[in-house]
């Protein structure tokens, strides 16, 4: 039977040609190769055509000696390539193609992806941990929706994969903190050796190690607050085809305490080739079920959740959702706003003045907004420019002296939920550019950055130097402000009246870089 879910249409994008509507999903796991192929209807709606999944252990290598092997390399390339053909042949042309902990943990990772690029033309991507919790959140949300926005308290999502844990706490069906845990069924067994043990040994080894990991999340994101717990995974959903009842949304299968405890205590008594021998799964799924049991059953057992409601969405879901809202322009605000907020708690661990902050913000996108038509990006960059203004002041928390440039190394060295890697970094770049100097070639860190993004960051530094140069004067809000394109300037009329002397010095100090990017001066006049 096909899956279909739907996604809204902007009525301002164009139909999506045939040829634009087949999209696909590759995901490269810790131990194995999945994809998925959709197609996007007319009306927004998303039909899954095909779902793929083959073994392959990359984890195995990686987790013990930090580097994938060649043979798991050799296994990997040739799924990809059989994949590749598929896509070829249903003249598949939207495909997104990821590779998550084993690609950044992996010292030769780049030869892997070489390799698949050789072998298939295939561009495949290292998405860090916030790109992937985004992704598996955006999926939940849209499947669980209306069960997660409520007045009921707070929601945990829990992924345990290969190599990773993911935990994502939702206050009302928003975003409102987020975790990774080096803590994976494949990981557990190789860094503990568990193979070679008993059955009853393994877990006491499992129990061990999870509980020391879990002792930072309990701490952090409040665990014993949290009042549903939202299940996400191959194993998790093993345990609802064994003991679940299907739940109010049609997307959802819930397991209550007892049964689960119950199936977690006979399977912790078998080795693998006994699991798959009685539930009738793969080895390769048997030998990460014990591991990945524990993990959702320790977690569970630190929330107050009467029960665990398991999701039947993955991270290959969340790709495909993004793909089709960039085909039919629709935005996901939800997200947009857990962007905000993630950054919002980065400003205030670094004790920056939010008030300034925020008003640097506001007016900064007051100008993106009225400059469209000039500097011509997208929407996706108007949030990312948000965020370095909330974040360009973050630096002071190091040192006053030269905290543009501190700025710059705390971005670029902390998590923004929502935000990828590359996206991270032009962030970094902006609230670094936002006071003294312009970019220049002796900029290492900027000049090896694809012109493509230089061009994004030149744009946005621009209108984030006007913007903190107007915080600095009488302007208080946004509204405060009107602006009317006269001839090659941009007038700037103040509330307010009196004298702007000191405001049109600041913004002279600062415009170098706007009116060498939009061919603009910035003038002051009182409203």
């Amino acid at each position: 039977m096909e899956e279909t879910f739907a996604v809204k249409p902007d009525s301002r994008v164009e139909p999506l040609a045939p040829t634009d509507r087949t999209i696909a999903a590759i995901d490269i796991g810790s131990n194995s190769v999945r994809m998925v192929i959709a197609q996007v209807e007319l009306d927004g709606r998303i039909e899954v055509l095909e779902r793929f999944q083959r073994a392959v252990r990359l984890g195995q290598d990686v987790f013990r000696q930090g580097r994938l092997g060649s043979r798991s390399m050799r296994a990997a390339v040739a799924i990809v390539r059989d994949y590749a053909q598929r896509l070829r042949s249903l003249d598949a042309r939207r495909v997104r193609a990821v590779v998550t902990s084993t690609g950044r943990e992996a010292s030769n990772a780049d030869t892997l992806l070489d390799r698949i690029f050789m072998a298939t033309g295939l561009h495949v991507e290292i998405i860090d941990t916030s790109e992937e919790s985004r992704l598996i959140v955006s999926a939940v949300c849209e499947a669980l929706g209306e069960l997660l926005d409520t007045q009921q308290g707070d929601a945990l999502v829990a992924d345990v994969g290969g190599g990773s844990t993911l935990l994502t706490v939702l206050r009302h069906g928003e975003i409102a903190a987020s975790q990774s845990l080096r803590l994976g069924s494949i990981r557990l067994q190789e860094t503990l050796s568990a193979n070679d043990e008993t059955p009853k040994r393994s877990v006491e080894l499992y129990r061990q190690q999870i509980a020391k990991e879990m002792l930072a999340p309990q701490r952090d994101l409040s665990l014993e607050t949290i009042d549903r717990f939202v299940a996400v995974g191959g194993d998790a959903r093993f345990a609802a085809k064994q003991i679940g009842r299907q739940g109010d949304s049609p997307d959802a299968v819930v397991i209550r305490r007892k049964p689960f405890d119950e199936l977690v205590a006979r399977c912790e008594r078998m080795t693998a080739e006994e699991l798959s021998t009685q539930y009738g799964i793969s080895f390769a799924e048997a030998e990460t079920l014990n591991p990945a049991l524990q993990i959702y059953q320790i977690l569970w057992r630190k929330t107050r959740a009467e029960t665990m409601i398991v999701s039947n969405v993955s991270m290959r879901d969340g790709l495909l959702l993004e793909m089709a809202r960039d085909a039919t322009g629709q935005e996901d605000v939800v997200l947009q706003e857990s962007i905000v907020q993630s950054a919002m708690s980065l400003a205030h661990k670094y004790q920056v003045d939010v008030a300034h902050a925020e008003l640097v913000a506001d007016l900064a996108v007051r100008l993106f907004d009225e400059l469209k038509a000039d500097h011509g990006l997208k929407s996706r960059n108007r949030i990312l420019l948000r965020v370095a203004a909330i974040l360009h002041e973050v630096g002071g928390f190091v040192s006053n002296r030269a905290h543009h440039k501190h700025s710059y190394y705390l971005i670029l060295n902390s998590e923004v939920f929502g935000l990828s890697r590359e996206e991270r970094r032009i962030v970094a770049h902006v609230a670094r550019y936002h006071r003294r100097s312009t970019p220049k070639p002796i900029h290492t860190d900027y000049m090896v950055l694809p012109r493509s993004m230089r061009i994004v960051i030149n744009k946005l530094a621009a209108l984030l130097r006007v913007a903190d140069a107007l915080a600095r004067g009488r302007v208080q809000r946004a509204e405060d402000m009107k602006m009317e394109r006269r001839g090659d300037e941009l007038v700037v009329y103040v509330a307010g009246g009196g004298d702007l002397f000191l405001e049109q010095r600041a913004i002279t100090a600062k415009g170098n870089l706007f009116e060498e990017i939009y061919g603009l001066r910035v003038r002051l006049d009182p409203m």
